[in-house]
């Protein structure tokens, strides 16, 4: 009885094995008569009950929900979709996405909202590995002992593009909360992208430093390092990590030749290093910036809630920034990291800046600007001449010419 039962066991594990995400939307387009076993066992028989079960591969993209009678679907804020199948005891309906973003859905059941989910991230083919793109080099994680954040320990990997020639000093580039960076095919794609972007010649050579937030003891310094408004981050960047993986890499020294990205905390820890020193760093990218009093002091009462009033009366510093957040953005005791960013985006535009901000439909999530990195990277370092050390960056006509960003009630109901 004991072989007969783990041999029924073993046939249905068998059995139930998911199908590769093209190969489940090949069926659904070809309406194949597997495909409402292949829907199960791809995206799970539980999400499908609970109306959540979503995936899908560049722009194609499947749902499925369980239910007698038939539901709609709605994708972000668009009109309701009719054209849903039915395929054996389930829902199914299968059709494209906007890429380089993130997306939401609800079912309507009976005429009520039922299941849904949001901040699903739709890459476009520039975050899939490409045949004949050779990969980086990723090194690490090498354990670094801090001075300037006394008894701080933090994991630093750099990563170096294949087609370096070892002898000529690279741009730098760092990602804060580097962690979630250093593996292939995450959910952030940051090595995909940039080895593509890399070979298609749309950013320079340069190396990628991913560090992660440090720890003195048990003490976690994510907030402290970042979300407090000082330079010692940079500081921290510029005399102690930057030195080490020097003496491996050469590295450029100019700030023109120098970016900083981050999200959430790590957005406003970019924005700090930029910001308040612009002979160092010229480059940022903030994804759901925290532009929020999480640390504060006696000279900053109301910590990263200040910078989009200081933006607008302080002089304007030679700096380019991306910043990026979604309409269902956190709203908390800390504030309101939407309007946050609304407000520094129309802060940016006012005084002239160099910017670009992306607003679209997600909560605090980094699934938009992990989607949107293909095209990130490219405006971020946009004209780079590696004979330059310095640009002047001045804001795109075509920004200048957009009036100011505004809020709208989409997502009240």
């Amino acid at each position: 009885m004991r072989a007969l039962t783990f041999l029924l066991l073993f046939s249905a594990s068998v059995y139930a094995q998911k199908v590769p995400i093209d190969k489940l939307i090949e069926m659904a387009k070809a309406h194949s008569p597997e495909l409402e076993q292949a829907v199960k066992d791809t995206l799970g028989a539980d999400a499908i009950q609970k109306g959540t079960a979503v995936d899908g591969i560049g722009r194609d993209f499947i749902w499925a929900v369980s239910g007698t009678s038939q539901p709609k679907l709605k994708i972000d804020y668009d009109d309701e979709i009719a054209a849903v199948t039915k395929v054996g005891s389930l829902w199914v309906y299968q059709g494209p996405v906007t890429t380089g973003v993130a997306h939401k859905f609800v079912w309507i059941v009976d005429g009520k909202p039922f299941g849904g989910k949001t901040d699903i991230p739709a890459y476009g083919p520039v975050s899939y590995p490409k045949p004949g793109v050779p990969e980086g080099k990723l090194t690490g994680p090498i354990v670094m002992e801090s001075k300037i954040y006394p008894g701080m320990t933090a994991n630093v990997w750099y990563y170096v593009p294949a087609q370096w020639d070892g002898n000529t000093p690279l741009p730098v580039q760092i990602w804060s909360d580097g962690q979630g960076y250093v593996r292939r095919m995450s959910k952030s794609r940051a090595l995909e992208v940039l080895d593509n972007l890399t070979e298609a010649k749309k950013i320079p050579l340069m190396v990628n430093v991913f560090i992660q937030p440090g720890q003195v003891g048990a003490r976690p310094m994510r907030s402290p390092e970042y979300d407090t408004v000082s330079d010692t981050y940079a500081h921290y960047l510029l005399e102690e990590v930057l030195p080490e993986l020097g003496k491996t890499v050469k590295l450029r020294q100019d700030a023109y030749s120098r970016s900083i990205i981050g999200q959430s905390s790590g957005g406003i820890a970019a924005f700090n290093a930029a910001y308040l020193m612009p002979d160092q760093f010229s480059r940022a990218v903030s994804w759901i910036g925290s532009f929020a009093p999480l640390q504060v002091s006696p000279e900053h009462p109301v910590g990263g809630a200040e910078y989009p009033a200081r933006v607008r009366r302080e002089p304007k510093r030679n700096i380019r920034v991306w910043l990026e957040d979604g309409s269902e953005d956190q709203d908390v005791q800390f504030g309101s990291w939407p309007y946050a960013n609304l407000y520094m985006a129309n802060s940016l535009k006012f005084k002239g800046y160099d910017y670009h901000f992306v607003y679209s439909v997600h909560t605090h999530d980094q699934a938009a600007g992990n989607a949107a990195l293909p095209e990130t990277l490219p405006w971020l370092w946009r004209d780079y001449d590696p004979g330059k050390t310095s640009q002047v960056f001045v804001q795109e006509p075509e920004e200048a010419a957009k009036p100011l960003w505004r809020a709208v009630t989409l997502n009240r109901n």
